[in-house]
């Protein structure tokens, strides 16, 4: 019993001895100094995370781009470049925890309409575009260091309410915040442009658009050759227009028929010389003017005004519902999808393409060719030949993007017009007993099938044509076929071909399958 007691003894005598110590330690001057030292720490870290998460962006001018650009907290530093809806790219631009955002918004049109009308403008924008992401990167560095200061010192004020202790969250902030953005670019990887990670729709972009470097260089000797080109189609227009073989009569209705536009931008200039130096009363656009039917490529349509006079469009299969209400917003253009509209004298009906197959990689395979397919594109010519019939005034000419829509219209109309393949073909089509004969013209692309022309050894030339209509019987008389030939290729070719006579109709055969979506 003694033995116990005495143990107990020494286990409290330890016990107060180790009490005292705790208490010597935590009631020390420099404990309590640490303790708060860290508090205010930890008040300042807070204060940054917040301030960067809440007000680290700012806006900027990229190009043609208004773009938006912000830091978040990371443990692994990289950038994440967005361009909705198409997707986004990742880099791994430097290391730290600092990750930085830049998201690519809408076109500003005064800017995207002086690179249209200018093709020196696009190799200009790109030499200053690094520019204008330093200064972007400076103002965000700058913002991001003042919001963060910002919300550590307010932090800071609302739990100590001690003034010297709101100036040391303060500067610990700015040494936070400065830490964390010179490791960042202490560690920049400028290499990293070199292998950036897509997602999303942008997954396809390398196999879409090929080689970006070897498309720029083609882009820059194209631009060149286009300034040129473009001023051989007035005086190729001069020789041919006094040819003997066919003199348009005063009040002859010219149409410009182009298609497949696919955003190459130089394919508006061509397209102002030839509406100016032809006379050209109506624009017809076939579809395709855009890739994928996004938003910021709704600003492309912008140089329809340009032209000056009205512009009639129809969807293709890469233009959205976005796309066409973009197109239908300007102040020339006249949209019909199953609907008819008199232009320039002319009675013209017209029906969008019932799809929209932007991306080919990510369609399911065979689908331009499957039984669905193949009734939704014959069911569209159907649906506008009923509306043909249905019209108070003679049809004169009817639209469609795909020419396997075309079988449906034979006989309600003496024209159909359409685009998609890339090819000009024309063709009378299999004629229905006592009906009129109807001539189908396929155009190629006027925009040399856009970007992914240029992939090619011998890019598709840009081509459209010019349609020559009786004034009185509103019958086509005549057409020019125009050719500006691509990367390498400096002339320009129009060939004219006069319609003295109806061709009689080649012997009834099956109706077309729909072509591959382009």
């Amino acid at each position: 019993m003694e033995e116990r007691t005495g143990n107990d003894r020494l286990v409290a005598s330890a016990a107060r001895r180790v009490k005292g110590w705790v208490g010597s330690f935590f009631g020390s001057r420099a404990t309590r100094g640490a303790g708060l030292g860290l508090l205010i720490f930890a008040v300042a870290l807070v204060g940054v995370v917040i301030g960067v998460l809440l007000g680290a962006r700012t806006e900027a001018d990229v190009g043609p781009f208004r773009a938006e650009m912000s830091v978040s907290p990371s443990f692994v530093g990289d950038t994440e470049v967005a361009i909705p809806p198409l997707g986004s790219l990742h880099l791994d631009s430097h290391d730290g925890p600092a990750h930085l955002n830049v998201s690519l918004g809408a076109l500003d049109q005064d800017r995207t309409e002086a690179l249209i009308d200018d093709p020196a403008g696009i190799t200009r924008a790109s030499q200053t575009a690094v520019d204008d992401v330093k200064k972007g990167l400076i103002q965000l560095g700058m913002r991001t260091v003042a919001v963060s200061v910002l919300f550590a010192m307010v932090l800071a004020a609302l739990v100590f309410r001690n003034v010297r202790r709101v100036a040391w969250s303060g500067a610990l902030a700015l040494v936070i915040v400065g830490t964390s953005l010179g490791s960042a670019f202490a560690t920049l990887h400028p290499d990293s442009i070199e292998e950036p990670r897509y997602e999303g729709l942008l997954v396809n972009a390398p196999a879409v658009v090929g080689d970006a470097r070897r498309i720029a260089d083609d882009y820059g000797k194209y631009a060149e050759q286009l300034q040129q080109l473009v001023a051989n189609v007035s005086r190729i227009y001069t020789t041919v227009s006094t040819l003997p073989v066919y003199q348009p009569e005063e009040g002859t209705t010219r149409i410009l028929h182009v298609s497949d536009l696919h955003l190459n931008p130089s394919a508006w200039p061509l397209m102002r010389t030839i509406v100016e130096q032809f006379g050209i009363d109506a624009v017809i656009d076939t579809g395709d003017i855009t890739d994928w039917g996004s938003e910021p490529e709704a600003s492309y349509v912008g140089s329809i005004g340009l032209l000056k006079v009205p512009y009639v469009f129809i969807r293709g299969n890469h233009d959205s519902a976005a796309t066409g209400n973009a197109v239908a917003r300007q102040s020339n253009a006249i949209v019909l999808d199953n609907s008819v509209a008199n232009v320039a004298g002319l009675t013209i009906a017209g029906i969008g393409d019932p799809r929209f197959t932007p991306d080919k990689e990510t369609s399911p395979a065979g689908s331009g060719t499957s039984k669905q397919t193949v009734e939704q594109v014959i069911g569209a010519g159907e649906q506008l030949a009923s509306t043909v019939r249905a019209s108070a005034d003679p049809v004169d000419i009817a639209l469609v993007h795909d020419p396997a829509s075309a079988g449906a219209l034979s006989g309600t109309c003496p024209l159909v017009l359409a685009g998609h393949t890339h090819q000009r073909d024309v063709r009378m089509l299999d004629q229905v007993p006592g009906q009129m004969a109807t001539r189908l013209m396929v155009e190629g692309s006027t925009g040399g099938a856009g970007l992914r022309g240029l992939e090619q050894e011998e890019p598709l030339p840009l081509a459209m044509s010019v349609l020559y209509f009786d004034k009185e019987k509103r019958a086509l008389q005549a057409y020019d076929d125009i050719k500006v030939g691509g990367t390498g290729q400096s002339q320009v070719t129009l060939e004219r071909k006069v319609l003295e006579v109806e061709h009689a109709a080649p012997a009834a055969g099956q109706r077309p399958a729909p072509t591959p979506t382009r």
